[in-house]
């Protein structure tokens, strides 16, 4: 691998950064600095396929034998509160954890709600062809990165080890109209592999520092002619793009981060030798070394009735069997890796800094149908989040007798990212400006009861 000098770096990026045009999105109200920041982090463990509620942290050993899980209700370490029977380890968290059990919204399908649950923003339609588009908007982590974004040289944002669909990409991965160059940080390689590493954070062998100027040279020269014709904001964002690719490459607090491989081994399996397992431990070195908003997906595919792969969306209790314990995989995965997270992030003194969701896109239908299935529910589900400033051993909301309604304190997506930048420091009242002019507000109302 070739190493760059500073010197070179400062050669190689300093004409780009002169030459730097601003966006007219910089215009939009800006809405970090007025509230005091209670998370210098977020880890958003996003759990693709929709999670039952009533089968993980909203058990209902009461409700009739047409809705009651078929798993038990065990005490946990908040009187009161009761999770699963096969997530033993997180019974014992459970003092750290805040959980909401009323959310709820009207997406019954999993791309719209998917990108509800990853933008904090309702799509136009309830609408399974949903599409990427830039008139939809943000990620999560691109708001950070527009508003408040990091000035340590890690990223602001980063996003692995998989894109999300459910046939066609769900949409609310990337920046949309605030720009490329508020785009996570976003790679498909996985943490538990052998090789792990990142192509962005190594020169190929076949090129030179000197190669790379010049490359930078050709696309100085194709940019200023390109200005010329009123180039645009997406175009101009590549440059900003590339600009970040050379920073990384000569930043050594960023590779260390990504150095995976540098952890003992007995670190590695109390997280489990597993894609996910591995990107969790991924996710407490990043937040350690600076990363302000890292997403975690759970897998690419929603999982239908597959065992052993993909998503939450198993649909079933029978052969393929709803979170199917002997398989390890759902529920055991989630009970190895959570209540590790949480353990490291306080062992380290970093999870009172850290905000950390653990959420789907909807949960289950409380009854379970005749193929002994539940199907999809937004109209109530369950979140969960710990440390970064939310109060431990805490539940807000609840739902009704069956967790079919929320029966006090509904929260929507929009409240729940609301809540999410306030906790980060940014105000929730802030506008970001799409590619209509259009100020747009990025979150609803701020969960105040949720805080410590």
């Amino acid at each position: 691998m070739n190493r760059l000098t500073r010197r070179h770096a400062i050669k190689i990026g300093g004409a780009g950064m002169l030459g730097l045009t601003l966006p007219k999105l910089l215009r939009a109200e800006r809405g970090a600095g007025s509230i005091k920041a209670r998370a210098k982090s977020v880890i958003f463990l996003f759990q693709w396929g929709g999670p039952s509620q009533i089968d993980t942290f909203d058990m209902k050993p009461n409700a009739p034998n047409t809705v009651r899980s078929p798993y038990q209700a065990i005490d946990s370490s908040v009187p009161g509160v009761q999770v699963c029977e096969h997530l033993p380890e997180m019974t014992k968290r459970m003092d750290r954890v805040c959980l909401i059990r009323s959310m709820t919204h009207r997406m019954n399908n999993h791309a719209p709600a998917g990108y509800y649950a990853i933008s904090g923003h309702e799509p136009p339609a309830d609408d399974q062809r949903l599409r990427d588009s830039l008139d939809l908007y943000p990620a999560y982590g691109s708001v950070v990165d527009h508003l408040a974004p990091n000035t340590n040289g890690m990223p602001t944002s980063v996003a692995y080890p998989h894109v999300i669909r459910d046939g066609s990409i769900v949409p609310g991965q990337h920046a949309s109209f605030l720009g490329k160059r508020h785009d996570p940080l976003f790679f498909l390689e996985d943490p538990n592999a052998s090789d792990f590493k990142l192509p962005e954070l190594s020169l190929p062998r076949n090129l030179s520092v000197d190669r790379l100027q010049r490359r930078r040279d050709v696309q100085q020269l194709i940019d200023r002619q390109a200005r010329l014709l009123d180039f645009s904001a997406d175009a101009r964002g590549f440059d900003d793009y590339y600009q970040r690719a050379i920073l990384m490459l000569t930043s050594d607090r960023v590779r260390k981060a990504f150095d995976i491989s540098s952890e003992p081994d007995a670190v590695r399996e109390r997280y489990g030798r597993t894609t996910y397992g591995q990107s969790c431990l991924l996710a407490r070195r990043l937040v350690e070394a600076g990363v302000k908003f890292v997403t975690v997906y759970y897998s690419n595919s929603i999982g239908g009735r597959k065992i052993g792969e993909g998503g939450w969306d198993t649909h079933g209790f029978d052969n393929t069997r709803m979170y199917k314990i002997v398989d390890k995989y759902q529920l055991p995965m989630t009970d190895q890796t959570l209540p590790t997270l949480l353990d490291e992030l306080d062992e380290r003194g970093l999870l009172d800094e850290t905000l950390v969701v653990w959420m789907g896109e909807f949960g289950r239908t409380p009854k379970i149908n005749k193929n002994e299935s539940r199907d999809h529910w937004p109209q109530c589900y369950t979140a969960l989040l710990a440390g970064g400033g939310v109060k431990g051993g805490h539940v807000y909301g609840s739902s009704d007798s069956q967790a079919m309604y929320p029966d006090e304190h509904p929260v929507k997506p929009d409240d729940l990212a609301a809540t999410l930048f306030y906790l980060m420091g940014i105000d929730p009242a802030a506008k970001i400006i799409d590619r209509h002019d259009r100020r747009l507000p990025i979150g609803g109302r701020t969960l105040y009861d949720v805080i410590a």
